[in-house]
């Protein structure tokens, strides 16, 4: 059985990685932070130029038709790039709550996807129970949660409150909104199952982003540590520097099984995807944690400074760990999972599902 993604796939990540390194540079994060949205209508059109935008939507609406699985690669470079654009919320997210609405929601369908895979429109998806709805900004269409309801909302509908986060990068907005006939999409079991299947992919997503954002700062770390020169040595050639960063590396190592097994379950609507996700999120989490936490060691008080780069990775890193799910609440999930017979324990079981 072979479990290796495929050199098509491996190339595209390789592709997106070098057009990533060299357009989202540090630099142009933080020129960022000064305009007035904190995107660029520029760079959005250089990934739909790629394809990128395209990647989810099907077929019949100009799209690639790929899947989870194949995005995840990508995912994990938006992580490391410390990309800001909505690509992962429009691509992983939105599309796919589209795509399920159903025969029913053919025009809106129609409409929104086409654009979406010609970089014409970007999405916005809000998570149940949080109030706060990332990059409502610059989003042309909102799809928001009401009860089991999934609503679909021109930006003009609806009322937009700036909300601070920790990472200057995340633009987070309150959304007030009133909803109606006209504007359900989706209700009763279908709406419960899509928001449960956005959910997931929800975590996921951030899951690779966190993956992403933990080798940026090892390799952050590893550089400036050969720069920076106590008693005449790097301090990389010290053993305790290496531990820090080699403890950091076989997380990120251990991290990426349950992160490719979570991207097949979800892409196959395997019926264990949830645990399979939050095995995920907890294992990308705490690699890209203590990435921040040992690479702030390793560069000492200037890992916190506004001008080292690290903090800008450090953040996000940071922000994303309470996306779509804490580690408390996936935590619970897995438990739940595991003590009450949904998931076969033992390592004779790995390969059941």
């Amino acid at each position: 059985m072979d479990f290796s993604f495929s050199q098509d796939q491996l190339l595209f990540q390789a592709n997106v990685r070098s057009f990533l390194t060299n357009e989202v540079t540090p630099e142009r994060i933080r020129e960022l932070w000064q305009t007035d949205s904190g995107r660029s209508d520029e760079l959005w059109t250089q990934l739909a130029e790629l394809g990128l935008t395209a990647l989810t939507v099907p077929e019949a609406h100009g799209g690639l038709s790929l899947n989870e699985l194949d995005f995840v690669l990508l995912a994990q470079e938006c992580g490391y790039a410390g990309l800001a654009e909505p690509l992962v919320d429009t691509v992983l997210l939105g599309v796919p709550l589209l795509s399920g609405l159903g025969d029913e929601q053919l025009e809106l369908q129609s409409d929104w996807l086409s654009r979406v895979a010609e970089g014409r429109a970007r999405l916005a998806v809000g998570q149940p129970g949080n109030p706060l709805v990332s990059d409502a900004h610059v989003a042309d269409l909102l799809l928001l949660p009401h009860g089991d309801e999934v609503h679909a909302l021109p930006r003009a509908a609806v009322q937009l409150t700036r909300n601070q986060s920790v990472d200057p990068s995340r633009q987070l907005f309150r959304v007030d909104w009133t909803p109606s006939a006209a504007s359900c999409v989706a209700s009763g079991e279908q709406g419960r199952a899509l928001w449960a299947a956005t959910g997931n992919r929800g975590a996921l997503g951030t899951a690779a982003q966190l993956l992403g954002l933990a080798k940026r700062m090892v390799d952050l770390a590893v550089d400036y540590s050969f720069e920076r020169k106590q008693f005449g040595k790097p301090v990389g050639s010290f053993q305790a520097v290496k531990h820090l960063m080699a403890n950091v590396a076989v997380h990120i190592e251990f991290a990426k099984g349950p992160l490719y097994r979570a991207a097949y379950a979800v892409s196959e609507d395997q019926p264990g995807a949830a645990v399979q996700v939050s095995h995920a999120k907890l294992a990308c989490a705490e690699a890209a944690l203590l990435a921040a936490k040992n690479a702030i060691q390793v560069h000492g008080a200037m890992g916190y400074t506004w001008e080292v780069d690290l903090q800008l990775f450090m953040k996000r890193a940071w922000a994303l760990d309470k996306v779509w799910g804490d580690r408390g609440w996936h935590k619970a999930r897995a438990r739940e999972a595991l003590f009450g017979g949904a998931l076969p324990a033992g390592a004779g079981q790995t390969f059941i599902n």
